[in-house]
């Protein structure tokens, strides 16, 4: 996902040309992939263009001591060299809390990103999830879900474990003991 904040001019012809150059991109692999041992697995063996299966496991999101999003039912989305990135139905998450920002941003395969902050107990946090409200024809199960920047939340959890952000600024990966990598966002990492 590339983020282009305050950016609003999104059309049909720039989606286009843009969705276009992105996929064109020769990507790169690091020399220094860990090998998966039984029970993990390796973001590098992860599909480009991903893929969207359930997670068993519960997510949950929380800030100021509230669960912002706590779901069951949620969907993991796999890309090649970042860990997995999770999406919350809109019925397990607090949308009341949730507020639509200025800027979009372009996904190659999903299409045009939503962000939203968040209000709570007088605390304000910008971009703390993105959204897709009109997803391309591929990934319509991802229509209006959540998925949440661990870094930016208290604390994201998957089951009983809590994970760690994806390194990088603008990646919403979520980090646990079961995925290796290296992950995509840390530093030298852009051409991946």
């Amino acid at each position: 996902m590339r983020r282009v904040p305050g950016r609003t001019d999104w059309d049909d012809a720039l989606v286009r040309r843009e969705r276009d150059r992105f996929r064109r991109v020769v990507r790169g692999r690091p020399t220094d992939i860990v090998a998966p041992r039984e029970g993990e697995e390796s973001v590098w063996d992860y599909p480009r263009p991903p893929r969207v299966e359930p997670e068993e496991r519960r997510v949950r999101v929380e800030l100021e001591g509230a669960v912002l999003a706590s779901s069951r039912r949620a969907l993991r989305v796999l890309e090649t060299s970042s860990p997995p990135t999770l999406y919350v139905p809109p019925s397990d998450v607090r949308v009341d809390c949730l507020v639509p920002i200025p800027g979009r941003s372009l996904c190659e395969w999903k299409g045009l990103a939503t962000y939203w902050q968040v209000q709570l107990d007088g605390r304000t946090v910008e971009a703390i999830a993105w959204s897709y409200p009109d997803p391309f024809p591929e990934y319509a199960v991802l229509r209006n879900w959540f998925s949440f920047f661990p870094a930016r939340a208290d604390g994201c959890w998957l089951g009983d474990e809590r994970v760690r952000p994806q390194p990088g600024e603008y990646y919403g990966g979520w980090v646990t003991k079961g995925v290796v990598g290296p992950f995509k966002g840390a530093p030298g990492s852009e051409s991946w």
